[in-house]
């Protein structure tokens, strides 16, 4: 694999002084207030308020007590380049992931054309060299042109920095085919992420299956069309001793399929957004397009669900699957519009909102596990240690605010949360070493 496998553009690495902030990383055993010293990029000091002597000329940050966390990592987000850039391009999605208090990303194939190709990586790579605000990772596809038949060269794709595989958009349908490639996977490396879909249950449905589609007259998409295929795919990682990662996970037999995958040795994680874990098919009944998504939202007890296994650790972290569409593509019949909605800019503050403040999990349980994607996919986990890569986000636990109220960074508009009254906006993010976001009000005091 390339020896970077994530790519940004050009950067100033940070030298800065986050004065009185409250550092909270769980992996490093902090939850505290401290003075924390960047420089060159890297965090070279930790000290109690006050205790660092401020070397000429850097810049300060005075944190008044405000929470500074590791960046997150999102494991799953949908860039739109090459093909799609109307929705969104590399520069305003990295750019979204920024004012989100994301300090990496992994962005997923389904493009246009889709990324199933060596030359096709390598030019996506450049671009991002160019234009990504922050570290940016690819999965490139399973089959050529998510076509579910043909296996890509896997082996020549890692090499050009894959950090793994996946039709994600489509399923991978034959199993037979995927049997291939998790063989495959075995000899080239790098995880294999799978969207679980039946399409012979799904095809036609356009929300969740239940009391509510039948009322509103939609076609609906049952849950075991995902809940099956979780178990079928992970009992064959299992016999093939494979590494498997489920995407979007949205309903309870997900996780019980998941949990038994678990407890039988498979090498298998997961992931669930935000919206699956906040929303339920209810939000569908006005009929709001930017609430239709794939897999679509679910019951209550779904939901709960999603959250116990989120808190216990048999869905292992948090990711957006950031989706964006144009406008004009969202502002047509429910039926008609395409699926997905953005979620980077808001991510960590639903969340806050929904789960922490409701004593449903603790904000150092949130912490980890928006940033557990890293090591899932082979990458270093930020951290907040003497000596580390400055990957940081300073966050306003008490601000609250209307989300999308000063608009977006991303091209889109497209967000499931927008107009809600949200808690936790972010002020700062370090990125790479270098500071990709700032707050547009937060004010700074040079020394």
């Amino acid at each position: 694999m390339a020896a970077n496998p994530l790519i940004h553009g050009p950067s100033t690495p940070a030298e800065l002084l986050l004065a009185d902030v409250h550092v909270l990383d769980p992996r490093a055993g902090i939850d505290a207030r401290r003075d924390v010293l960047v420089r060159d990029g890297r965090i070279a000091e930790l000290s109690q308020p006050g205790g660092i002597e401020i070397p000429q000329g850097i810049e300060t940050v005075r944190g008044e007590g405000r929470h500074l966390l590791p960046a997150f990592v999102d494991p799953h987000v949908h860039l739109r380049t090459p093909g799609q850039e109307h929705k969104e391009d590399l520069e305003t999605g990295t750019r979204a992931a920024a004012a989100g208090g994301f300090g990496a990303v992994i962005a997923m194939p389904n493009t246009d054309p889709v990324i199933d190709s060596a030359p096709l990586l390598r030019s996506l790579r450049d671009c991002a060299a160019r234009e990504a605000r922050v570290p940016v990772g690819f999965l490139a596809a399973i089959t050529r042109g998510l076509g579910g038949v043909e296996l890509t060269e896997m082996a020549e794709l890692r090499e050009q920095g894959a950090l793994g595989f996946t039709d994600d958009g489509r399923p991978v349908a034959s199993a037979g085919t995927l049997r291939k490639a998790l063989q495959y996977q075995r000899l080239c490396g790098g995880v294999i992420g799978l969207h679980e879909e039946d399409p012979t249950l799904s095809h036609g449905g356009c929300m969740h299956e239940g009391a509510l589609s039948a009322a509103l007259g939609i076609g609906g998409i049952p849950t075991v069309s995902e809940s099956t295929m979780v178990a079928r795919d992970a009992e064959l990682a299992r016999y093939e001793s494979a590494r498997v990662h489920f995407q979007h996970l949205s309903c309870a037999a997900s996780v019980q399929a998941l949990a038994h995958a678990k407890s039988a040795g498979g090498e298998v994680s997961a992931e669930v957004t935000p919206h699956h874990l906040l929303l339920t098919d209810e939000a569908v009944r006005g009929l709001d397009t930017r609430m239709k998504m794939n897999p679509p939202l679910a019951s209550e007890g779904d939901r709960q669900a999603l959250i116990a296994g989120l808190r216990d650790g048999t869905i292992d972290c948090v990711a957006t699957d950031h989706a964006p569409h144009a406008r004009e593509e969202k502002e047509v019949p429910f039926e008609q519009a395409p699926m997905g909605t953005t979620g980077l800019e808001t991510a960590f503050a639903a969340l806050f909102t929904g789960l922490v403040l409701t004593g449903e999990l603790s904000l150092g349980l949130l912490v980890q596990r928006m940033t557990a994607g890293a090591a899932l996919f082979e990458l270093p986990t930020p951290t907040i240690a003497t000596g580390e890569p400055a990957n940081l986000t300073l966050v306003d636990l008490d601000a609250e605010y209307l989300a999308g109220e000063r608009g977006w960074e991303s091209r889109s508009e497209s967000c499931c949360f927008a107009g809600r009254r949200l808690h936790g906006r972010v002020l700062l993010t370090v990125a790479a070493g270098a500071v990709v976001y700032r707050e547009r009000v937060f004010s700074v005091v040079a020394a």
